[in-house]
């Protein structure tokens, strides 16, 4: 099971702040779990196609290729800026 987070304007438009789920065999790295959730469709896949989207793997920033297991917790959120 992994829980995934979801922040800021990506939470407003996706209709959820987090959901957990059983990881799927072939989902090993944040490109493929992306690629999982964009597969769902509509707002999903118009969010988190966006090159901008970062990543984090148990609270520690995460590339495409970084390795995500089982009780893993992944957020997404969109850049931040502040001031």
């Amino acid at each position: 099971m992994i829980t995934v987070l979801y922040f800021a304007r990506l939470r407003e438009t996706l209709g959820t702040g987090s959901e957990q789920f059983v990881l799927p065999v072939n989902v090993r790295d944040i490109d493929a779990l992306r690629a999982h959730l964009v597969a769902r469709g509509g707002v999903w896949a118009d969010e988190l196609q966006k090159k901008a989207i970062r990543a984090a793997i148990n609270q520690s920033m995460a590339s495409g290729d970084s390795s995500i297991a089982d009780g893993d917790e992944i957020a997404f959120f969109p850049p931040v800026t502040g001031g």
